[in-house]
């Protein structure tokens, strides 16, 4: 399933503009702020689908039956530039256990690339509902590759993505490649990519506008 979050206005449309907007995303820390803020409001979304509990609560005037999580997702987020939006999510689903995996596209001469993944760190996912971040699902090719790592350490109960923007091709090949019931949730979706895998309109590289420029590999 997927939801697009920009089909009808809230505030949350209002951030990925700025995102967007080469007059503003050359301030960093609002920039980082804006993808914090969008984490924090997919959050809010995907708490609304999760398994609840009931228990009762103390309160100074008497008993209140409260409804909570049945239970704690785990985040995860590709390095680096998911850290921000990574930061949102775990604002809101603050006691959550999490997983870092560091993926990044290693450019050939030719204009092809290859991932890499270089590190990986994470709680037990068996029968747990992961949660994964990555601002710019752009190709696909990232995500699935640290999709694909995550589940070699357990079998997630639901599995959810989280990008700002996200292109229609990395959408498709994404649920190709994990099946359907993939939960997919983006701030946007765009329907073109540059020949070496940006998305357009897009925002450019979101690692760079969070974090500063880096050297190519």
């Amino acid at each position: 399933m997927v939801t697009n979050l920009s089909t009808k206005h809230s505030l949350l449309s209002n951030w990925i503009s700025e995102l967007r907007s080469t007059e503003i995303q050359i301030d960093r820390m609002r920039f980082r702020r804006n993808l914090e803020r969008i984490g924090e409001a997919i959050a809010y979304e995907i708490s609304k689908t999760l398994p609840w509990r009931e228990i009762e609560i103390q309160t100074p005037l008497g008993i209140h039956t409260s409804k909570v999580l049945a239970e704690q997702p785990v985040l995860a987020t590709i390095l680096r530039a998911g850290l921000p939006l990574h930061q949102g999510l775990l604002n809101y689903f603050d006691k959550a256990d999490n997983a870092f995996i560091s993926a990044y596209r290693k450019h050939r001469r030719d204009g092809s690339f290859e991932i890499n993944l270089e590190y990986f760190s994470s709680a037990s996912l068996e029968n747990r509902v992961l949660i994964v971040c990555d601002p710019m699902l752009a190709t696909g090719a990232s995500l699935a590759a640290a999709l694909q790592t995550l589940k070699d350490s357990g079998n997630p109960s639901q599995i959810h993505i989280v990008s700002a923007i996200a292109a229609s091709v990395g959408i498709e090949y994404v649920i190709r490649e994990f099946g359907e019931k993939l939960y997919i949730w983006c701030g946007d979706i765009d329907d073109e990519l540059t020949a070496k895998g940006y998305i357009v309109p897009g925002l450019g590289d979101a690692g760079d506008l969070a974090f500063g420029p880096k050297t190519q590999f």
